[in-house]
């Protein structure tokens, strides 16, 4: 845990938030500014800063991020509409916060990516 990220403190319950999933390597909650009606941050427990920071041992914490935002929007309806998982690394892309996370966006078509 890293004391002054946002991210850290709401896996730790020092900041609210409305859980979605929890186990001993990830959290999941809802986006408190939704871009689509189905909008949860699926964060590893362990501060992470970005994907750079990553290496080999990752590997399948990354993945089960990954499998944990399908089984959310499956459990949302949206896993055959179809949804997006996003993860935005650095200031150009929009990252707000630092600590590695991924959107799994749904709910409505979603426009194409530029």
């Amino acid at each position: 845990m890293t004391a002054d990220c946002l991210f850290c403190k709401i896996v730790a319950g020092d900041i609210p938030s409305t859980e979605v999933y929890r186990d001993d390597r990830v959290m999941a909650f809802e986006d408190i500014s939704p871009s689509a009606p189905q909008h949860v941050l699926v964060v590893p427990v362990a501060h992470i800063t970005f994907l750079r920071t990553a290496d080999e041992s990752h590997e399948s914490l990354i993945g089960h991020m990954a499998l944990v935002a399908d089984r959310i929007a499956a459990e949302r309806g949206v896993q055959s509409s179809g949804f997006r998982l996003t993860i935005n690394q650095g200031p150009d892309s929009g990252q707000a916060v630092d600590h590695l996370h991924l959107h799994m966006t749904g709910g409505r078509k979603l426009g194409p990516i530029a």
